[in-house]
């Protein structure tokens, strides 16, 4: 039997497979097949959790967003003084942290094209990518409270500057060919003022 599978948990320990599995070679390498053998189960066993294939990349897509979601809730929920601007520096380190923690999380929701983001301000936000909706309320309070004159357009630009700063150093970070001699988890706070 796998070391990463524990009993009561096959569920759980499909989905961290199944991201392994498309992380490395699309969804197209992805096989029930496998991911039974890389669990140690019997081939039926994934199907008591998923009825197909389409029904485990869906469970994967929610639990990597669920995750990271909760994350960055909890993050924005603990700052209880130093206004809204605390919140939002709050948001981009538990962003950094998250997936510093999970990088097999951050490849399977970027490199996949998992996500949905309408930047639009005054758009729906129907069908928004459910952690980039925390950082626009936070923002969107932000305005209110301290730039009201702002254009959507120009409020735009901002949550566009915040999210590019979180995910290009999250980027960086992830780059095999950049060193950088000091620990990325004390810095964050400092990269992120």
């Amino acid at each position: 039997m796998s070391d990463k599978y524990h009993h009561g948990d096959l569920r759980n320990a499909l989905i961290e497979e199944g991201i392994k599995m498309i992380n490395s070679g699309g969804e197209g390498s992805l096989s029930m097949r496998k991911l039974a053998e890389k669990c140690g189960v019997s081939m039926a066993a994934p199907y008591a959790h998923f009825k197909s294939k389409e029904d485990l990349i869906t469970a994967i897509k929610n639990h990597v967003t669920d995750n990271f979601t909760e994350r960055l809730e909890k993050s924005v929920n603990k700052i209880r003084d130093g206004g809204i601007e605390k919140k939002i520096i709050a948001l981009g380190n538990a962003y950094v942290l998250f997936f510093m923690e999970h990088p097999e999380y951050f490849t399977f929701l970027f490199s996949r094209g998992y996500i949905h983001v309408n930047l639009d301000f005054s758009k729906s936000d129907e069908n928004n990518f459910k952690p980039f909706l925390i950082l626009k309320d936070l923002c969107a309070q932000y305005f209110t409270e301290k730039k009201p004159e702002l254009s959507d357009y120009e409020k735009e630009l901002e949550i566009i500057r915040i999210w590019a700063s979180v995910q290009g150093l999250t980027s960086i970070i992830f780059m095999n060919n950049v060193k950088w001699s000091r620990n990325w988890k004390k810095e964050i706070s400092n990269l992120l003022r």
